[in-house]
């Protein structure tokens, strides 16, 4: 599937160490985004770095680049520690694509093949290395390691995935904690720890276990200003999901995140039936199950992956257009980390969450029955409450978001100027459920006393502790078997909140237990109980405000809402709205023929090219070499090795 190339070999990758001209003649593009040129130069200049960059942001290139420029002065391999075997393989590929000598070291490898790796790395060749924590730290691979720094030719550390090393991040790995042999026993090689998700606990945890306490922080801004954050009330969520995907996203690449193995199953065979191309993903498949399906939605365009966490580390699908959690995550961290594999490739995507009383219970009841130390779960339980009042909240969910990581939402210019007549438009994201469409809010104070009174004349009288829907039918004067069997017709809160709805009760006793007012009881079936802040929600010291419960409205289609809300959009990323007939259909031949050459590389399609690359060939429709090289994302090794036939196909088309 390669072809000649058209470009003279002096338009080849030189031999250059600066990393702008690797950044160009390398990956193509012609500058540097956000912090990226600031990370990279402190680092060529010997110095630790401690990195938090969304994802999409270009993290790899903080550490690829400087790479490639150690390598080109002799300073030897960069060793990069990844925790999937699927992200080793990805980048290893890209980077190959890019004409970078990287490999990986894991257990997919023949003995021969690993082989022949450690020889090439013993003899300098690689500019990478790939591996697992687990092999870092083995004494074996730290001998191959001391041989490399005793020649000069150990260059980098790059410890990928770093909030992996914390107990209070979402992904924690014990494995990740024996990293810090690294710096002990190399003390004069500098450490990149990089990360898409870590808190201030986290990133303090990450410094500390790490021994990172002289690193340089470089910190992003945590905003994805092209996702689209919404979440609804939990109805009849697999109809709601069905709905969202039929009437928003259809034929849309996306991830379905669900919290059982066995409701996994369920939705992926829902899906199905509705006419939903989707596949299930967990921990109880098999393995070789779980890498097809991985691999077939890596390199298929609208496949819908329903998966548990155990799915997404690490996945670089570049055109997921939505997220949806049909459970509740642990806290805003896990929520973060996986809404934001959504949209990397800059254009609008969307999260969407459907979220009720059941997911705040079994929550507070896994952390409650979990056997971690009381501090632990002290600390969860806030995580927790932070990302409920974010699923509660009545105002922006992006300032929400933004300011648990410790960042303060600031509009863009045109949301700004208008801002300066009106101070409600501050906290105005404009792409936000809450900010498209203001909820109605009402005051559920005195209805959460009389819940809290009734669990408390419960108690005086039966000495137990009853579920959601008991309480709910005794405060709302609803008579049942169960209701008669112990007598609750004869208290005095017997039917005291009988003009409340069963959906606005719900609300309320979210917001209890979210402010532990009400406690989540072990037992066969979870039950609820008085809290330790019930007493001052009893006295009306703490206001209960809640959203009005409303039936799912229809929105603005997501590229309709990038044109309209102030959205930044990269210009060299032309959107298909403005693709001609014509460059619609060169469009359509040139991800076939990318299809094809991937499918002969075993790579996912967008290493080859990512669809935006396409799309501004497409418009632009070059027709020589040069004028090819001109387009973001096409490096000199890519030219040399696809631009006859990238040329070839565009000729078709005038």
């Amino acid at each position: 599937m390669r072809s000649t190339s058209l470009l003279s070999t002096s338009t080849l990758p030189s031999l250059s160490p600066d990393p702008l001209d690797i950044l160009q003649q390398v990956f193509g593009y012609q500058d540097f985004r956000g912090p990226q040129r600031a990370i990279i130069h402190h680092v060529l200049g010997g110095g630790d770095a401690m990195v938090l960059m969304p994802t999409g942001g270009g993290k790899s290139w903080c550490y690829q680049i400087p790479a490639i420029a150690r390598h080109r002065a002799g300073q030897g391999t960069t060793l990069v520690v990844s925790p999937l075997i699927a992200l080793m393989h990805d980048q290893v590929g890209a980077l190959h694509e890019a004409g970078v000598e990287a490999a990986f070291l894991n257990s997919t490898l023949s003995s021969e093949a690993s082989q022949d790796i450690e020889r090439r790395l013993l003899q300098g060749e690689l500019v990478l290395l790939y591996a697992a924590p687990e092999r870092v730290s083995n004494p074996r691979f730290l001998a191959l390691l001391d041989s490399l720094a005793q020649r000069g030719l150990l260059s980098l550390f790059a410890i990928d995935e770093a909030h992996c090393v914390s107990q209070w991040g979402h992904d924690f790995r014990p494995e990740y904690r024996m990293l810090s042999v690294l710096q002990e026993r190399f003390p004069g090689v500098p450490r990149m720890a990089l990360t898409a998700t870590a808190d201030a606990l986290t990133r303090a945890d990450i410094v500390e276990r790490l021994h990172l306490q002289q690193a340089h922080p470089f910190i992003s801004s945590f905003d994805r200003p092209n996702i689209r954050y919404a979440i609804v009330d939990k109805q009849d969520p697999l109809k709601q999901l069905i709905r969202f995907i039929e009437q928003e996203h259809a034929g849309e690449a996306g991830i379905v995140y669900c919290q059982s193995r066995k409701r996994v199953e369920e939705v992926a065979s829902a899906l199905c039936q509705a006419g939903i191309d989707a596949l299930p993903y967990h921990a109880g498949l098999d393995t070789a199950v779980r890498q097809r399906h991985q691999n077939r939605f890596l390199r298929e365009d609208a496949l819908v992956m329903v998966a548990t966490i155990a799915f997404g580390m690490g996945i670089d699908k570049p055109d997921v257009r939505f997220v949806a959690h049909l459970d509740l995550p642990k806290n805003i961290e896990g929520y973060y980390q996986e809404t934001g594999r959504a949209g990397r490739d800059g254009l609008p995507a969307e999260a969407w969450m459907a979220y009720g009383l059941q997911d705040v219970v079994n929550q507070r009841r896994m952390i409650d029955e979990g056997p971690a130390p009381d501090a632990f779960k002290q600390v969860m339980r806030q995580k927790l409450e932070a990302l409920l009042s974010m699923a509660e909240s009545t105002d922006c969910r992006r300032l929400r978001l933004l300011s648990y990581f410790g960042e303060a939402y600031a509009p863009h210019a045109d949301q700004a100027a208008q801002a300066a007549s009106n101070d409600t438009l501050r906290l105005n994201c404009q792409s936000c459920d809450n900010c498209l469409d203001r909820p109605e809010v009402w005051d559920g104070t005195e209805a959460a006393r009389k819940l809290l009174s009734c669990v408390y004349r419960i108690q005086q009288q039966d000495g137990l502790s009853f579920g959601a829907g008991h309480l709910m039918d005794v405060v709302r004067g609803k008579v049942t078997d169960k209701v008669q069997q112990y007598q609750h017709q004869a208290l005095s809160t017997f039917g005291l909140a009988a003009d409340c709805s069963e959906a606005q009760l719900r609300g309320v006793m979210r917001q209890l237990i979210s402010l532990e007012a009400l406690s989540v009881q072990s037992g066969d079936f979870p039950t609820l109980g008085l809290g330790p802040q019930s007493r001052l929600v009893l006295r009306g010291e703490v206001p209960i405000r809640l959203r009005v419960g409303a039936s799912e409205r229809p929105r603005k289609p997501l590229r309709s809402l990038a044109r309209t809300s102030g959205m930044p959009v990269d210009k060299s990323r032309p959107e298909l709205a403005l693709l001609s007939e014509q460059a619609l259909s060169l469009l359509a031949s040139l991800k076939q023929w990318r299809a094809e050459v991937a499918s002969a590389h075993n790579l996912p399609p967008y290493v080859i090219f990512h669809d935006a690359t396409l799309a501004a060939i497409a418009q632009a429709a070059p027709k020589t070499p040069e004028a090819l090289h001109a387009i973001s994302g096409i490096g000199a090794k890519k030219i040399e090795a696809y631009g006859g036939e990238v040329l070839r196909i565009v000729g078709l088309f005038q």
